[in-house]
């Protein structure tokens, strides 16, 4: 890596986007929110692009802020991506960081880069599951080596300021309960003595915690700053460029 350049990892969700620089020393955290005239446009739902234009003006600005800290050229952006992102999704990411940040542009799926901001090991061999509870979509992941051996997705039409709404509440839980059920019989065990970590910007409500506890029969766990988890991952995985190849990389 040439040391004159830098690299910045961007975590741009439904409704807040945070990127974070190499060596800086703050964290830009803003609203997933452009002006446009007299409305307020949030370019990315579900954790996807619906308004490139907006997330064009969205991009520059987080990472206009990165810069205040560092004005060196960009060498790479790791930016992050809902596993259930399609590959139209995946590319309208990429073709918008890559307009305005002129440098490579490597895609990562949200809930590795989650799992890994929260100091899961996500290479062990025993299955750890992880999940990512976003704004605009929840994400429950079941890792083993690196790789995804199950995933599960749930879009949400809107959240509240205390968290999930009580419809999503149900079917978060019912899809992570559903999730740890199809998990092998030999994988079980190992599961439990690793438990489930939640990440993201509502992972800390306690009803979700509680009926996760009671449905899924796991220990749960919440990540240390889960809202910032991704963005933590992704800087890790631009610092340790080893972990990113060793892990499955996000498809598209």
């Amino acid at each position: 890596m040439n040391a004159g350049r830098r690299l910045v990892a961007l975590d741009l969700g439904t409704a807040r986007t945070r990127s974070l620089a190499m060596g800086g020393h703050a964290m830009a955290d803003l609203p997933s929110v452009i002006a446009r005239g007299p409305d307020a446009v949030r370019p990315i739902r579900h954790g996807m692009v619906i308004d490139p234009g907006g997330c064009l003006r969205l991009v520059r600005l987080a990472l206009r802020d990165t810069r205040l800290y560092d004005s060196r050229p960009l060498e790479r952006v790791l930016a992050g991506v809902p596993l259930a992102a399609s590959r139209s999704d995946r590319g309208a990411v990429r073709a918008a960081v890559a307009e305005i940040a002129g440098c490579e542009v490597r895609l990562v799926d949200e809930p590795l880069a989650a799992a890994v901001g929260a100091g899961v090991d996500v290479l062990d061999t025993r299955p750890c599951l992880v999940l990512d509870v976003g704004a605009g979509i929840v994400e429950v992941v079941a890792f083993s080596e690196g790789a995804v051996i199950d995933a599960a997705a749930l879009q949400l039409s809107a959240t509240t300021g205390t968290g999930l709404a009580s419809y999503a509440l149900e079917g978060v839980v019912d899809m992570t309960a559903a999730l740890v059920r199809r998990l092998s019989a030999g994988a079980r065990p190992a599961t439990r003595a690793r438990g489930l970590v939640v990440t993201g910007g509502g992972a800390r409500q306690e009803e979700l915690l509680r009926r996760l506890r009671a449905s899924v029969r796991l220990p749960v766990g919440v990540a240390p700053q889960p809202q910032h988890a991704t963005v933590r991952g992704l800087m890790r995985l631009c610092l340790q460029p080893s972990l990113a190849v060793r892990a499955k990389p996000a498809r598209g």
